[in-house]
Order: structure tokens, then C-alpha cells, then sequence
């Protein structure tokens, strides 16, 4: 019955890994059949045997992270455009991972994951396994701290992903420590269209690519996205409408 619904059904050409369930001390994986998502930037879609990964702590369970449109669309330009090699920061469910070894033009993916328990449900789902070798052997897994995380040789391309909620003010700061440990000529952190949006709604500035581009430039970051989509602003737009929420007006 739901696909009757006038929605249209998620695609993407980036990898997709099965994943299979998974349970922890504090980490739950889980497969829903069919799921009404909207994405990043795009309308609402279907989503078939959409897989998530919840963590409870202090006895509340929370989504840390899922296959939807929402999260593969805001990590994606990240995946797209890396080069090199590549430090991915944050595991989460192996996603990113593996669609940046992926790509043709990256030559090593090193992850720096936190929680042994989150590595043990993406290796328990197998999803390196899923990949060709090649690309799999791309792929090293690291139990470590992304903030102190300091690679033997420097990376070209840093992903960084280790944060709920979607968007904090200060994120591009934590993003310019692990730039300086790490190295990397491309840089791409998950929320940051949403710093770009508040530092222009803040500044009353429209989003235009020049003001894009002054925003990024004050970030002091080599983000990947503006010179790579030259629809970015529109892009940044977009996501802002739907998942940035609107400054709080102070009463009394």
C-alpha cells in the first residue's frame, strides 16, 4: 500500500551496503522495510530495507546514524570529490568509507573510529567485504580519537563525522584541529552547509557563490563543495530550509 504513495522511490549510483542486525551493550543495528524520508536536499522519497544504527545511553536510545536520503545526500560531495589519500573520521555504518575507496581517485581510506562496538557491527555486516578487493584493500580501520588523531604520513581529503546534532556554530573549530593534525588539501565535515547558512543568515547575507565563498574563506577551511558545485549556494539553501531551525527570539 505505501508504494501507491505519490512519492518516488530513493536512488542513488553511490554503493548501498546490505547490512544485516546487530546488537551490542550500547549499540543496536536495525533493518525497517519500507521508510518515508526526506533528503538532505531533495523531496520526500521511499526508502526500502533502510538500515540505521541506534545507540542508547543513560537509558535513552537515539538514531546515531541511517541509510537514508538525508544522511547518504549529506555526506555525499565528500565521498565524490575526495582525492588521495583519505582520513574518514567517525565509522558510523561504514558508508562513507567505503564509497570514498570508491572513487577512482582516492588511493587509501584510514577511519579513526572511537567505539570498538561500533566496529564490531560494521565488520559483523560485512559491508568492507561487500566492496572488490581492490577497493576493499583501500581500507584501514583505526580505534582511536578523532580529535588527537595525527596519520604517519599527512592526508590529501579529511571527512569528518563524529557529531549528533546536525549542526553547532563551533563545529568548524574542532574540524580546523583535526585539519591541523591531519593534513589534506580537501577538507568536507557532515553539517557544514549549515554553519555556511547561519554564518550568512547571522552576517544578513544573502547565499550567493561570493558569499559562499567569503563565509568559507573566514572559516579558513579548503572545503570541498564550492568549487566543485557550482550550485552550491543553492545547494546550502536547500538543506537550510529543512533542516536548520530558525534562530530563537528571546521573550520578556
Amino acid at each position: 500500500m505505501i508504494d501507491s504513495l505519490p512519492v518516488p522511490v530513493y536512488d542513488t549510483d553511490l554503493f548501498r551496503p546490505t547490512y544485516r542486525c546487530f546488537e551490542s551493550t550500547r549499540w543496536r543495528l536495525q533493518i525497517a522495510g519500507m521508510v518515508l524520508c526526506p533528503g538532505y536536499w531533495t523531496p520526500l522519497q521511499l526508502v526500502h530495507n533502510m538500515a540505521a544504527l541506534l545507540r542508547t545511553e543513560n537509558g535513552e536510545t537515539r538514531t546515531w546514524m541511517s541509510m537514508t536520503p538525508m544522511e547518504i545526500e549529506s555526506q555525499e560531495l565528500g565521498c565524490r570529490y575526495a582525492v588521495g589519500a583519505v582520513v574518514v573520521m567517525g565509522l558510523g555504518m561504514g558508508w562513507a568509507a567505503a564509497n570514498a575507496a570508491l572513487n577512482p581517485a582516492v588511493t587509501r581510506v584510514t577511519v579513526v573510529e572511537f567505539d570498538p562496538e561500533v566496529i564490531e557491527a560494521v565488520r559483523f555486516s560485512g559491508v568492507i567485504d561487500q566492496l572488490p578487493p581492490e577497493v576493499a584493500a583501500k581500507i584501514t580501520i583505526l580505534q582511536g580519537d578523532a580529535n588527537t588523531f595525527v596519520p604517519e604520513t599527512p592526508a590529501d581529503t579529511l571527512m569528518a563525522d563524529i557529531w549528533l546534532p546536525l549542526f553547532d556554530a563551533a563545529r568548524d573549530q574542532q574540524v580546523r584541529r583535526m585539519h591541523a593534525n591531519t593534513g589534506g588539501s580537501r577538507v568536507y565535515f557532515w553539517g557544514q552547509e549549515m554553519v555556511i547558512a547561519d554564518r550568512a543568515r547571522r552576517d544578513g547575507m544573502p547565499l550567493t557563490r561570493e558569499t559562499v565563498a567569503r563565509i568559507v574563506t573566514d572559516l579558513a577551511l579548503p572545503l570541498i563543495g564550492p568549487a566543485e558545485c557550482p550550485d552550491y549556494p543553492d545547494l546550502i539553501a536547500r538543506a537550510a530550509a529543512k533542516w536548520l531551525r530558525p534562530p530563537t527570539t528571546a521573550v520578556g
